[in-house]
């Protein structure tokens, strides 16, 4: 009987090893993955810089607590803040608590600076924004808040892409509105570039702040480095994890200048945000998507492959649509997908769902063209398979 707590369906798969887009089981079998763990290790499998970066740290220091400075918190941040928008960054261990951090630091600019008592966050049905009280209370999804009552109040939750609804929304109390560029859990559902126009002005004229979840589509994942700049729009706020520290858990709050002074001294903290090793993995993952620009990689590569997909499934039934922005894929199918997952694990190809009916493919961005190819192959082989048999 395992000492685990049972809150992970897991596949009965065990890995051992892993390599650039390949991992190892215990019993020696190879797969290709296209899920890189949930779209973190988007460098591969032990990415070369990343490995040695962490060696060396080990060798130095691991931790000293934010009361005192240490050189590679610096450099993360000023990595991040010189290739984005933002001024300042928070780091924490997760994309729950750069979220946290996010909604944390909107209420206290509202309260703290502007002096109006502004609190109310609005989001969108469908979203995830993570598994703390506060941020899945955000999450647009009534399933992860089962059993969790009474929830954090502040929250509203509004259809994405329609602004009739998210001005019906606002309130005097209103004090950002968060979103997710792309619904990857929710079904790898974009974000029209119009809405987010319209919302970003809508926040200017209101005072309210935008908070641009990232932490799935941040980091390359879309073909640019943060897909906010597919948009033509900046946030105020934005949250990062999963893809910064290539496998290492780290996470990361980003804002504007004019909401420095909202985190003052006392105002937030964590034991563990910031480490020597986890800043180590930070800048070695950043310097190394600039290196080997991973992130036009992506965009072409996540145009080979959803054009390939169009091209292998267009003649499946049990296909609907193949949708996406760069290397964040969903294929939709018309009935569960939950067999077809475990179909392609077995055929040695690993991806995950996005919603019962959605697979969702996530290789990491310096994927070759050949294994774009193998992955089609058996994705088309088993959906063609699974068709089959469902008409006999």
């Amino acid at each position: 009987m395992s000492s685990l707590f049972p809150t992970f369906t897991r596949y009965p798969i065990t890995f051992v090893k892993g390599k650039g887009s390949r991992l190892w089981d215990d019993q020696g079998k190879e797969y290709l993955d296209f899920m890189t763990g949930i779209a973190v290790t988007g460098l591969g499998h032990v990415p070369e810089r990343v490995k040695n970066a962490l060696v060396s740290q080990l060798d130095q220091v691991w931790h000293v607590s934010n009361l005192f400075h240490h050189p590679n918190q610096e450099k993360a941040a000023k990595l991040l803040t010189d290739n984005s928008c933002a001024d300042a960054v928070f780091f924490c261990n997760s994309g729950a608590e750069a979220n946290e951090a996010a909604i944390k630091i909107a209420r206290r600019y509202q309260q703290k600076v502007l002096g109006n008592g502004r609190y109310e966050i609005i989001t969108f049905t469908k979203s995830f924004h993570g598994r703390t009280l506060a941020t899945l209370t955000a999450t647009g999804q009534d399933k992860v808040k089962e059993g969790f009552l009474p929830l954090p109040e502040g929250f509203v939750h509004v259809p994405l892409n329609d602004m009739a609804a998210v001005k019906a929304a606002i309130t005097d109390k209103t004090a950002a509105i968060m979103l997710e560029l792309i619904q990857a859990e929710g079904g790898v559902h974009a974000a029209e570039p119009q809405f987010v126009r319209e919302l970003r002005e809508l926040c200017d004229r209101e005072g309210i702040l935008l908070i641009l979840d990232e932490i799935q589509t941040g980091m390359g994942r879309t073909g640019k480095l943060f897909a906010y700049e597919h948009y033509g729009i900046e946030p105020d706020i934005f949250t990062l994890a999963k893809g910064i520290g290539s496998g290492f858990p780290v996470g990361a709050m980003l804002a504007k200048a004019p909401l420095i002074p909202a985190f003052s001294p006392g105002s937030h903290g964590s034991t563990f945000s910031g480490t020597p090793i986890a800043t180590a993995a930070i800048i070695a993952t950043i310097e190394t998507m600039l290196i080997e620009q991973a992130p036009n990689r992506a965009a072409a590569s996540g145009e080979l492959l959803v054009s390939k997909l169009r091209a292998a499934l267009n003649d499946l039934p049990n296909v609907v649509e193949v949708r996406g922005l760069g290397l964040l894929v969903g294929i939709e199918c018309t009935g569960p997908v939950a067999d077809t997952v475990t179909a392609l694990h077995q055929r040695g190809l690993l991806v995950i769902t996005a919603g019962a009916n959605v697979l969702r493919l996530l290789p990491n961005l310096l994927v070759t063209e050949e294994e774009i190819d193998e992955a089609v192959g058996i994705l088309a082989a088993v959906l063609s398979e699974q068709l089959a048999a469902a008409t006999n």
